[in-house]
């Protein structure tokens, strides 16, 4: 496993790290597997751990806690999400600091998450929403300040709106945010644009989230996919998004060099650039784990394949299943 520098807190971080949305509540997710998943991760250099409260309500901040029980010889990172008030994901333009982050409610939620995982303090605490408008309201920042003097938290950042990299440059010009988590994959290269050069420009830590996009990128999703009831991606791959997204990944199929799977090129792709601090899949089996960890030891791709896949950009406006 190599490791990178986390922006300015200066925290040497795996720099593959682990998704821990999937262990909360989706389909097929057992406790046990997702424990010898985590400690697999852990074993092998893994020291970056991503929830949030709102992953199985606080299910996957309690599996957490119990991996760095586990381990107390190890500093592993803890980063968990404060859910907007309002349960709203996305955010939206109209919503307010007090529709998603009231001073107290940012509290009451952190209290919650760290009751949850019996931890003392989370190293990063994200808003799981955000909108650059909320940095007129100075409320958040000294509910933020006061949380952290009381050693409850290390650093603070935002998870940014699925393909709204451009809404999170104000915070990180502002300095306020240590660091920003982003979908960043050979599809969404998008933060290139702003978000990154502002990042490397402020010393922001860079967390790349949906390295697979939710799936595509490993090239086994077809047309005809679905998932059990009640599943989080029957409402994320409805057919207007299904299909295009399968016919952008064929095309990405005959890029994959003999020697690697799809999966691997698509987290190699992400390692060839230097501002991202971690990347986050999810993972809930040790085979998965294994597979992944091991593009750290891989590294980045050859220049001429990322020039390659570089051209498969996809640009995508939100809408209303992009949650």
């Amino acid at each position: 496993m190599n490791y990178r520098r986390f922006g300015r807190t200066n925290w040497s971080v795996s720099e593959i790290g682990y998704g821990m949305w999937g262990m909360g509540e989706w389909s097929g997710s057992d406790d046990q597997m997702s424990l010898s998943a985590l400690q697999r991760a852990v074993d092998l250099g893994c020291n970056f751990f991503d929830t949030a409260l709102a992953y199985g309500d606080g299910h996957s901040e309690r599996l957490l806690g119990q991996l760095v029980r586990a381990n107390p010889g190890k500093h592993l990172y803890t980063a968990t999400k404060v859910p907007p008030k309002n349960r709203q994901w996305p955010s939206r333009r109209q919503f307010t600091l007090d529709d998603c982050f009231p001073p107290d409610y940012i509290e009451a939620s952190l209290h919650t998450s760290l009751k949850n995982a019996q931890l003392e303090r989370f190293d990063l605490l994200q808003f799981h929403t955000w909108e650059d408008s909320w940095l007129d309201d100075d409320r958040w920042t000294k509910k933020i300040d006061e949380l952290r003097s009381q050693g409850l938290i290390h650093a603070v950042g935002i998870s940014i709106n699925r393909w709204e990299p451009w809404n999170g440059v104000r915070a990180v010009q502002s300095g306020l945010i240590d660091a920003v988590q982003v979908i960043y994959n050979i599809f969404d290269q998008n933060p290139e644009d702003e978000l990154f050069p502002a990042c490397n420009a402020h010393d922001i830590a860079v967390i790349a989230r949906v390295p697979f996009d939710e799936g595509t990128l490993t090239g086994t999703l077809t047309k005809e996919s679905t998932w059990p009831a009640g599943d989080w991606r029957n409402t994320y791959f409805v057919p207007e998004n299904l299909i295009p997204s399968v016919e952008h990944a064929e095309d990405l199929k005959p890029l994959v060099p003999e020697e690697i799977t799809m999966p691997e090129m698509a987290l190699r792709f992400i390692l060839n650039n230097s501002t991202v601090s971690t990347i986050i899949p999810g993972m809930r089996k040790i085979y998965h784990v294994e597979a992944n960890l091991a593009a750290s030891d891989a590294g980045p791709l050859a220049a001429a394949l990322h020039a390659k896949l570089r051209a498969h950009r996809w640009d995508r406006q939100p809408t209303g299943w992009s949650q």
